[in-house]
């Protein structure tokens, strides 16, 4: 069967979700609504197996939805990509023979809406290490206490997935991976007042000693670098949803600077500005830019569902692209302002909030500085 990212995302409900989006942004709000017609569409599922409930499409087609997502609401398609992770992993997990994570598609399927809970203050390691405090129970399962940062999905997740450090090994510290519901153990500052992205309402989440059962474990591994299937897991997916988001963004940015340039009328000519040779040198350095990135998130991803072994080589290639996308974003969404003039400045305007939104993307692991380190190590080695 032919995918049609159309029939799963059709034209009204992206028309809906757009307009819904500058709502959100002006008075700071989750947008529900979007969530509950995402919901209704299966688009939670759309990464589980068929025989499990789900839609059986792979990150390639997942990439390609949320880029026409991000298109229409950024904020929307950012928050619903951090519970795509968890069901993206539990695929990639799957796939190459470890079930751990079926209780994830399972749980998709009956409604569950998973969030993501790696990131910490000031912790650079992300993935390679934790500040959280990963306790053992006699049964099995751990108590975990500490705060994580930019907990996309704040007022409506249902399970958290995890790290914490467990110190108390035998055998050495060990980095625990699992999944806690909303109890009353875990509390949600509503401390989320940012300048872009404010419909993901991604809020800090206090852990006070909240327990992950026996069956939600479902990792434990040495700190520090790893090619563990669960750290190359959420890292394939996680880069590369990021850089479907922000492609999707710079898509968006380059439609409305086609448009205002089609629409605005030089005094000087009283030609069309898409007439004007700086404008047109303007609008095809955007689309060139843009351009290379659709292709490299579509080969990457095809990669990760064909189950490609790129070996180390995966971690420059990962957040390479994602770095790229947000670069590349970013400096479309600058010309594009320049294209549309002084009245995208006001907050109004779409390109105003794409402009702020798509800041937001130099803050998601991995940042610039982790990129280039990254490339420069597979390069010229570690630094002596």
């Amino acid at each position: 069967m032919t995918f049609d990212p159309a029939a799963i995302l059709p034209d009204d409900l992206l028309a809906r979700f757009r307009e819904r989006a500058a709502v959100h942004d002006r008075e700071n709000t989750f947008p529900d609504e979007d969530l509950a017609e995402l919901k209704a569409a299966g688009y939670l599922s759309i990464l589980v197996p068929a025989e499990l409930g789900g839609a059986g499409l792979g990150l390639a087609e997942a990439s390609v939805l949320q880029q026409r997502l991000a298109g229409a609401a950024p904020a929307t398609a950012l928050a619903v990509n951090m519970h795509l992770v968890w069901t993206g992993v539990a695929k990639v997990l799957a796939d190459r023979g470890i079930p751990s994570l079926r209780f994830v598609q399972e749980g998709a399927v009956a409604g569950e809406v998973f969030a993501f809970g790696i990131s910490e203050a000031g912790n650079d390691l992300v993935l390679f290490g934790s500040d959280t405090d990963a306790v053992p129970l006699p049964d099995g399962g751990y108590v975990f206490t500490g705060t994580k940062i930019f907990t996309s999905l704040a007022p409506v997740w249902t399970q958290l997935g995890l790290h914490g450090l467990d110190t108390t090994s035998p055998d050495g510290p060990k980095l625990v991976y699992a999944f806690v519901p909303r109890t009353a153990a875990v509390s949600t500052r509503d401390d989320w007042d940012t300048l872009g992205m404010r419909g993901t309402q991604s809020r800090t989440t206090e852990l006070g000693g909240v327990v992950a059962l026996p069956d939600k474990v479902v990792r434990r591994i040495d700190p520090g670098p790893s090619a563990d299937p669960i750290v190359f897991g959420i890292f394939s997916v996680f880069e590369l949803l990021l850089a479907s988001v922000y492609t999707g963004i710079a898509r968006r940015a380059l439609e409305l600077a086609v448009d205002a340039a089609t629409r605005r009328t030089s005094k000087k000519t009283g030609q069309a500005l898409s007439q004007d040779p700086d404008i047109r040198w303007r609008i095809a350095g955007m689309g060139i830019a843009y351009d290379a990135l659709p292709l490299q998130v579509a080969s990457l991803c095809a990669d990760v569902d064909a189950e490609v072994d790129h070996g180390m080589r995966w971690f420059p290639l990962l957040s390479g692209v994602k770095h790229r996308a947000v670069t590349m974003a970013k400096h479309v969404v600058d010309e594009a302002m320049l294209v549309a003039g002084g009245s995208s400045y006001f907050t109004r305007n779409e390109l105003s909030r794409l402009y702020r939104d798509v800041l937001a993307g130099m803050f998601h692991p991995s940042d610039p500085e982790s990129a280039h380190s990254t490339a420069a190590n597979a390069l010229l080695g570690p630094p002596a």
